[in-house]
Parts: C-alpha cells; structure tokens; sequence
C-alpha cells in the first residue's frame, strides 16, 4: 500500500495521513479510527496506545481529579460530558423497525467534508480548486478544501449547507474533539478551548437567548448548577471559549433580526473567542455577519469517493455494536451491497450526495436486510418526506417562517416549480418567475393562502423544505436534480401531457422523468405512454435506438402494465440484448448510460455475449459502470479478461484497479494511458503483459514494474524512449514492440535480454542493422520504411519461426526473395502484395497464412499447391473474392478466417464443399451462402445471427 493510495482508502487528506504517521503531534481518534479501517486492522489496540501517549495536558478527561481546584474538576468533568454527549451521531426521520440503529460512533463515522470560500485568484487556476474569473486567469474565484484545512486559523466562521450537508456534524466533531485535546494539527489555533454547543432551535423556544452563565442551562446540561461562578464568562474573555452556534435558519425570521444583535454583542463582549455558525443558505444574505469579521465557507456535495468512504465508515461504525461475528460478517456484506447499488443506479448515486441522505441509504439498506425501500420511487418519497416534514416536526421546529404546510401542499407548490424548468429547458428560474408561479397556484389552495402571499411561501420553501436553494440573490433551483425530476414528472402525470414527455423522450436531460413519469403514472396512462414511445422509435430512425432501450428501462417502474404492451417493448430490444458484437457495443453506448440498467450477466451469458457486455459498460465509464466490470472480474474467459484490462480510462483509476484488477483471476495483461494508471500497477498482482500508450520515461516503467514478472512490454506512440538499457534488468522479457516510437534508434540493449519477438511499427529511427545482433529472436514484425528490395537484405541472422510485414515494409519490397533463409518459419503475415509470392511453396514449416489489408485471395492464384498451410487467416474480403482458389492452393487446410470488417458482403462457401474436415470463422458478413454443405459446427459467424 502506497503512501499515494493510503489517504484515498482511508477517506483522509494526504496532509492528515501524513503528519499522523510522521508528525510530531497526537491524530485525532477518528484519524486512527480511519486508518486503522483502510488497514484492515483493529483500532482498538491502537486507540489504548494513543491514550497512553497523550501529554498530561491532553488527559484531563481521564486523570484523577481529587487534588485539582474546583474549577479544573468542573471543567474536567464538562469535557467528559461532551465526549458522551456529542461523541454519538444520529439521522433523523428514518422509517426503522429498530430505532436503536440510528445512532453510531462519532470517530468511527465522521467524514471531513469539502468546504468551498471565495478567493480573489490573481493567476491561473491552481490545484486546490482556485478558479479564474476572467480570461486572463484574474478574477474572483473559489478554493476548495477539507473540513480541517479550510477552517485552519479562523476564529470566525459562518458555514452555509444545504440541509442534512453535514453542518451540525461538523460541530459535533469540533465539539468532541476540542473537548478531548485532538484536534488535528490544521486546527492547533483552538487548542484547549472550551466548547459549547448552543443550537438555536433549542435556544429560541427559551424566549430570550441566553447569556454564557446561561449556556449549560439552555441547552439542558444535568449539571449546569454546579459551574462554578463566572466559569463560562471568564473563558469567554479568555479567548478560551469556542462558541458553536448551530442553525440560524431554524430561528424564526422575525427573530433573526434579535439573534443577530445577540452575535454582535457577543463579538464586542468577548472579541478572543471563537465563533462557528452554521446555517442554511438561503436563511440569512451573503455577507450578512461580514462586519464581524466572519468568514464564510459552504459545505460542498459529497464527492464520488466521499459516498464510498461515508459507505464504508457507516458500516464500520454498525459493526462496532454488533454483538456476534456473523452480523458483522451480514453487514461487510451489506456495505459491498450497497456501493454497487449506488454505483449502478445513477439517480441513486446523485441523491447520495449529503451525509443526510447517505446516512437514509445506509439505514434503510440495512433494516431492510440489503433491500431498499421497494423500487427507487419509495426511496424518493422516504427521503421527501424526512426532508419537507418528519425531520422540522420530529426536531420540534414549529413554523419558524411563521407558516405551517403540510406535506402534500408543500408537494403541490414544489411540483410547479420541477415543472416549469423541465419545460423550458432550464437548471435554475429567477425569483420573479418563481412567485409568480407559486402565485398561480395560491387560488386553488385557500388554506395556505389565509397564511401568507407568494413570498412567504416561496421563503418558507427556501429555508425549510430542504429540496429548494438559492445559488445567487435572483435564481432558485433544486437541490438535486433527481427531485426535480422526480417532482415533475409527477406534474406532468396529473397534467395529462403524455404527449409532451414522448416528444422529449430523445433528449437525455429527459431520460429520467420519462422513467418516474411511467412510476407515477395509472396503468392505462402508463400503458398510453409506452405505446407512444416505442411507436415513435418505430418512426424515427435517428432515435430508434434509443426511444426503444430506453422504453425498456421503464419497466423496472411499471408495477402494474398491460401484458400485451410489456411484450411490444421487449421485443424492440430482443435484437439489441444482450449485445454480441464490438458494432453492438459501439451502438448501445452511445445510447448513454442508461443502457447501464439493462446490461445482463454474467450468468447465462455466451462468451461472445459477456465480451461485448464488458466493451459496452467499458465504453461508457463511470461508477455505474464500474458495478458491472465488477460482476465480470471472475470470468475466465480471454476476450472479457482483455476487455477488463484494456478499458478502464474511463473509470476512477484507484476504485478500477481495487475493485477489479486485483479480483481478476490469472491477470497478466493492462492498458496504460496515465500516470494515475500507472502509479497503482505495484499493487497488482503478477503482470506479464503491459502495453505503454504515451510518453513514460524508462525511469517511471522500471519504478511501476517488477522486472522479474514482466514479459511482454509495447511502448506505443512514446517520444520519451530512447536508450533502451533499462530492459537489460528485465530477466523474463521475451516479447517487445515499439509503435511511433520516433526516438527508439539503438536496438543493440536487446541482445543482452532473453527477448525473442520483437515489433517495429512506424518508428522510422531504428536502425534495422542493429537486428543482426539478436540472436535469439524468433518472432519479427516490421512496419517501417526502409531501403530493402527484398528480404535476403534484411539483416536478420536468427532462425525465424515467425514474420509479419506490414503495409509501409510491403510497399517498399520487390519481391520475397530470399524467405528460404528461415526455414523453419511457421507463420507469416503479408498486409500487401509482393512479387515472388510463389516462394513460400518452398518454407516446408509453413503452417499459418495471413494475408489482410492490401494483401488479400487474389495471391493464392500464383501458389501452387501447398499442403503444409493449414490455417489461413483473410483480412479482407472484396466482392469478387472467389474461394475456388483456396482449395488448388490449399488443399490441406482446415481452419479458415475470414473477415469483412471494410464492407460487408456476402460469402458464398460453395467452392469449398469437398473439403469436409474445415473449420470456418466469419466476421460481420451480411450473408452466407452454402453452409448446407458442411456439417453442424463447422461453421462460426460473428456476431453470432439472431433467431
């Protein structure tokens, strides 16, 4: 495990990993919590350790307090307190048949999320996020960081988030980890002070908000009469204190106005201490706390790798309360469960997206034994309903906008809002067109309008349903876009607009409120809305493709469906899946990934089937996709294992190699195209065949390669190649080849090297002299130009049993002569023409003939018999081809290829009726004619054709 790799697997910045293995100061608890899981190791043990290590100064919640001062106890005790109080996470509004199993470990769950602040950039960007405004790299721009880092020396912070984004846990964290002296390095400026956690949403219900002798009692501490006498004053005016102020937007808006007075005199009070507020955007103006000197952070959406780690520490922190060794076995099952789910499911994965709605994932996958809730539309409304009421109703927040919707009014409202932006096209309205819409729809629902105008309603929405924000002063969008979708779909469902969602159904951004439509829909509307779609694919050739898979994705959503229109979708698809050809690959990816969902296997799957499987989920990338190059990484199969090792550019380079590479058995083969790619090759097991694509130095192979594994090495279209000495170290290569490698000129290195083949394709440097010195070569490709009339100049002494020609080495040859001086050659490729074809008649070896690309059926007319050929291998195959000619030539053959990857044609096999023992393999003809004369199994078409 790389230092590279370590911070990725354990969820942590690379700094925190580093200075907790090098540093001088103490990790934090989660830290080694975090590293001991991505090590596969107990934390306990180390935890007891770090204990044992702390400084005195860091054990004050664990020492003796009998001799201390009253105060020290009190303050001792307080910190104990904390750790028990905060030290334990919890979601809110979860539907669970075991309510115990909403809580889990703090250190075991926690994830430092990615905050974003407003920076003025004066350069390009830079690789911490900065993002330039104007052209010339200047402007305002936006830096982003981890949790730690991006509050590192602030004392005064206001941090914006969207609902269930991760603000309370964050205070939670600081809370905890002041209070126990843990503090991560980035945050030394807090060091032993005094948390206090003071949630406005508590505070408020109190009337007036509290001064700091009044804090403990506020928030409902036990203890609060024991503190001693101005104990929270003093360390106020200490700078000692942390204040951790939690929810303005859970204050009433005619209350914020008085909560902002009470920060302002706070600040002048006790200017040394510190202040984190937390809040929702949309609940208090940018810049609204900026004269005191705040500076403002947004939490960010999680990441793709956050969900992973949020995944796996969840579980984590579930198995610490599990009590016997076969539930922690069922949930390390659940968490692998899971992340496929969210990988596949897109719609999954892009309301993943806050620590809220992963933690609702990850709950209801377990109480429901790894099956969420019914289909991904019961998973919507869980999640609406925690958002726009259970989770204000069940933290006792009463209308603090001073407004009380139910649900469905809030659904009505928010409907119209989806609606209007899936129609024109649009992310994000203006605040005008949003009133007027909510506006709209006042007359029809008087008991919201008895309450309050459109603005108080639009404001209500913004600040608590959790589903609306506000990116700037004048626009309004959805929080995910699966919402709106979601929320539109079912607008476009009750206002009858079939044909408006069918007319759309082409376009992507359109894909998924077609799929919740069919969900949301009655069985005869859904039934009207199929029977559209797939008629209008039967018209409309350019989108056939598409309007017909993705009819088939509906399904999964239609619970109820005439059997007779369930039948009309699938037969539209039945000639596309499963996909058996690289066209049919090709064909469905650019479908788009919601191909994704209907990819079967890899059980009941042909090989031919499986391959192309692979090559479309390849093709399209992503983590979606990843969940199905996983379900294939067992196969034994040499096309899908080729599949999995060539293409993954398209995936997370870390996750690919983690989660398949590594599981695929005998792997022996990758593609390399970067560096990422390449820094995580160590971590592979045994590679004997790896294929360079770019500029890598000799220096970066050798550093990613294990020399005694490798034994077969391909540089392609690489400038950064020139001494080849380095291959010297290479004990097991046997195979090189060098494409567009312009820099590759002295080949000399090699004989000291056990290689036997080697390849030359366009690398116009190599000096062909230098091939007289390798002796032990065996296998010879070329595709250069050079100044060879024939082949007794090429400057080749060892005994060939193989040679292939390209087109450049084929046009500048006159003739084969001299291929008698290898007399043991088994194999030659031609892929042009050359005179003195006949010549091959004479090699008495000669067992396998290819002839592709310029060359072609017409040279055997000038080769008289020649029994010893017995595989011929075309490449190409023209209209006038007549396979009369192989059987004078060939009369022994009996494995025959052919290929009509140019031009599709017809085959007629007639000509080889008497040849009974043949073998034959035919690539992507149109039509086959004579096959009635050779026997069942004889005859091999790819694609296989489809009954």
């Amino acid at each position: 495990l790389s230092m590279a790799a370590l911070p990725g697997r354990a969820g942590l910045g690379r700094t925190t990993v580093s200075q907790a293995l090098n540093g001088t100061g103490m990790p934090s608890e989660a830290t080694v919590v975090a590293l001991a899981s991505a090590l596969k190791t107990d934390a306990e043990p180390l935890l007891r350790l770090r204990a044992r290590a702390l400084p005195p100064t860091a054990r004050v919640a664990t020492v003796d307090d009998s001799d201390s001062d009253p105060q020290t106890r009190f303050e001792n005790w307080y910190r104990r307190y904390l750790e028990q109080r905060y030290g334990q996470l919890s979601v809110i509004g979860l539907d669970l048949s075991r309510p115990e199993r909403a809580c889990w470990p703090l250190d075991a769950a926690y994830l430092s999320l990615e905050l974003s602040t407003p920076v003025r950039s004066v350069g390009p960007t830079d690789s911490r996020g900065g993002i330039a405004a104007g052209p010339g790299g200047g402007g305002l721009g936006v830096r982003v960081e981890r949790a730690e880092r991006a509050l590192a020396g602030q004392r005064r912070t206001l941090v914006r988030g969207l609902a269930g984004s991760g603000k309370t846990t964050l205070l939670q964290w600081l809370a905890v980890s002041t209070a126990r002296h843990s503090l991560p390095p980035e945050l030394a400026h807090l060091e032993g002070c005094l948390p206090f956690v003071l949630p406005l949403r508590t505070l408020v219900r109190r009337g007036e908000l509290p001064a700091p002798h009044e804090y403990l009692t506020a928030v409902g501490c036990p203890r609060d009469s024991a503190q001693p006498a101005n104990w929270a004053d003093q360390a106020l005016i200490d700078g000692r204190a942390l204040l951790l102020i939690d929810g303005l937007d859970e204050v009433p808006h005619a209350q914020r106005a008085k909560t902002r007075q009470w920060l302002r005199e706070l600040l002048a009070a006790y200017p040394q201490a510190a202040y984190l507020v937390t809040t929702r955007p949309s609940a208090v103006p940018e810049g609204w706390l900026a004269d005191g000197g705040f500076t403002e952070l947004t939490v960010r959406p999680m990441s793709t790798r956050d969900v992973a780690v949020f995944v796996t520490r969840w579980h984590t922190a579930a198995s610490s309360n599990a009590t016997t060794a076969q539930e922690r076995a069922h949930l390390a099952a659940l968490e692998e469960t899971l992340k496929d789910t969210v990988r596949s499911q897109r719609d999954l994965a892009r309301l993943t997206t806050t620590p809220l709605l992963c933690a609702l994932v990850c709950a209801l996958h377990r109480d429901r034994r790894g099956h969420l809730p019914h289909g991904r539309m019961a998973l919507y409304e869980a999640a609406l309903s925690m958002l726009m009421h259970r989770r204000d109703r069940e933290r006792d927040i009463e209308a603090p906008e001073g407004l009380s919707l139910t649900e469905h009014q809030s659904v009505q409202v928010l409907q119209r809002l989806a609606y209007w932006l899936i129609r024109n096209g649009q992310t994000e309205l203006d605040h005008d067109t949003a009133r007027a819409l909510v506006d709209d729809a006042l007359p029809a629902m008087p008991h919201i309008a008895q309450q309050a105008d459109a603005d108080g309603v639009l404001t209500h929405l913004l600040a608590r349903s959790g589903l609306l924000r506000q990116p700037t002063a004048e626009t309004i969008d959805f929080v995910h876009r699966t919402f709106q979708d979601y929320l539109g779909a079912k607008a476009a469902i009750e206002a009858r607009d079939i044909p408006l969602l069918v007319r759309h159904a082409h376009d992507d951004q359109w894909e998924d409120v077609l799929r919740m439509a069919v969900a949301h829909a009655r069985p005869h509307e859904r039934a009207s809305l199929l029977r559209r779609l797939i008629t209008r694919g039967d018209r409309t050739l350019k989108h056939r493709t598409r309007l017909h898979l993705l009819a088939t994705a509906c399904l999964e959503h239609a619970t109820e469906l005439d059997p007779a229109v369930r039948e009309d979708v699938q037969q539209r698809t039945a000639a596309l899946l499963p996909p058996r050809s690289d066209e049919e690959a090709l064909t469905l990816a650019a479908v788009g990934p919601v191909i994704l969902d209907l990819l079967p296997g890899p059980e009941g799957l042909e090989n031919d089937e499986a391959e192309a499987v692979v090559n479309t989920a390849g093709r399209i990338g992503g983590d979606a996709a990843l969940t199905v190059m996983k379900k294939f990484r067992a196969s034994a199969d040499a096309g899908v294992q080729f599949r999995l090792h060539a293409d993954w550019s398209h995936f997370d380079t870390e996750d690919y190699a983690r989660e398949v590479l590594a599981h695929v058995p005998d792997a022996h083969y990758v593609r390399v195209r970067s560096a990422e790619q390449l820094s995580v090759l160590r971590h592979l097991r045994t590679l004997t065949r790896v294929e360079f694509t770019g500029n890598f130095t000799s220096g970066e192979i050798t550093s990613a390669i294990r020399p005694e594994e490798l034994q077969r090495l391909e540089a392609t279209r690489n400038s950064a190649l020139e001494n080849l000495g380095f291959l010297q170290a290479y004990t097991s290569l046997t195979n090189i080849s060098f494409s567009q490698c312009r820099n590759v000129a002295d080949l000399t290195p090699l004989a000291a090297t056990p290689v036997t083949s080697l390849s030359l394709y366009e690398c116009e440097a190599a000096r062909l002299e230098d091939l007289r010195c390798l002796a032990r070569l065996k296998s010879l490709s070329l595709n250069v130009k050079h100044p060879l009339r024939n082949l007794e100049a090429l400057p080749v002494d060892a005994d060939l049993a193989s040679l292939w020609l390209g087109t450049l080495s084929c046009g500048r040859l006159r003739a084969l002569e001299g291929i008698t001086r290898w007399p043991n050659l088994t194999t030659l490729s031609l892929c042009g023409p050359v005179d003195g074809f006949s010549q091959i008649s004479a090699l008495p070896k000669l067992s396998y003939l290819m002839l592709q690309v310029r060359a072609g059926l017409f040279m055997l007319a000038e080769l008289p018999p020649t029994p010893q050929i017995n595989e011929l291998w075309l490449g190409s195959w023209e209209a006038e081809d007549d396979l009369a000619t192989v059987s004078m030539a060939l009369p022994n053959l009996k494995k025959l290829t052919i290929n009509c990857y140019d031009k599709h044609w017809q085959v007629d096999l007639t000509p080889l009726r008497g040849m009974a023992d043949l073998s034959i393999t035919i690539n992507r003809a149109d039509e086959v004619l004579g096959t009635e004369h050779f026997p069942p199994g004889a005859i091999t078409r790819k694609p296989r054709p489809r009954t």
